[in-house]
């Protein structure tokens, strides 16, 4: 287990923990990191136990997973991430494809899947992707989904009555979540709602935090759908 960096040393860059089993992976993620200015490692673990016992207080903005690791599965350590740092955006990054694991990863909580073996070329943009709020997948693995999705789509729909819409709720959101859940909405990193409210990162990341717990979240897009569905947000 390394941690690499402090919340102190992260500054405006987007922070980054790996959980990798294989050493020439790690390192092939390491220099690729070092290679953005805008993105730091903060911790690098070699298992599941290792990452669960450090990830909640670490709280990265990304964590990238492997799922086959030696003392246990990544989806175990992707649910304890996302119940632990509920802001943290959870790539997967593994040989194993297929789609029992693809759902189950889903379902767990991350919102972005890569493998190994068709990794893009530009591996760092596909970081920077999720933290906007993007879910970068493997072309194969969207097929999956497409294939997946097709049938409920192309279904007959029975037809709908007409409703009033419900006035929106009271919102339990503060005037601040609301802007910072705006900002979310609208594709925005932690780094760029910090700079334009002129708060620290870190701040940006409690407010994420209370809006999830407030809202019963579970990633960014979670949070999104749910103030829209309650209308406080507008579409």
């Amino acid at each position: 287990m390394t941690i690499v960096s402090t919340a102190a040393g992260r500054g405006l860059r987007i922070s980054v923990a790996i959980v990798e089993d294989n050493p020439l992976h790690a390192q092939r993620y390491r220099q690729n990191l070092a290679r953005d200015d805008r993105l730091v490692l903060v911790g690098d673990f070699r298992s599941a136990a290792e990452a669960c016992a450090a990830l909640g207080a670490l709280a990265p903005d990304v964590l990238l997973v492997d799922l086959g690791l030696p003392d246990g599965s990544g989806f175990d350590v992707i649910r304890q991430v996302r119940h632990a740092s509920p802001q943290t955006c959870i790539m997967v990054v593994s040989v194993f494809g297929g789609e029992r694991n693809l759902f189950e990863a889903i379902e767990s909580g991350a919102t972005g899947y890569l493998l190994k073996d068709s990794l893009p070329e530009d591996f760092n943009a596909s970081i920077h992707a999720l933290q906007a709020g993007g879910s970068p997948i493997s072309p194969a693995l969207a097929r999956l989904l497409l294939v997946r999705l097709r049938p409920q789509l192309s279904a007959p729909m029975a037809p709908v009555a007409p409703s009033v819409p419900e006035p929106a709720e009271e919102s339990p959101l503060s005037p601040r979540e609301s802007v910072i859940l705006g900002a979310i909405s609208r594709g925005r990193s932690v780094t760029e709602i910090g700079e334009q409210l002129r708060i620290s990162p870190l701040t940006v990341k409690t407010h994420v935090r209370n809006i999830y717990r407030k809202l019963q979240a579970r990633s960014r897009q979670h949070a999104v759908y749910l103030a829209q569905q309650r209308g406080l947000l507008k579409p």
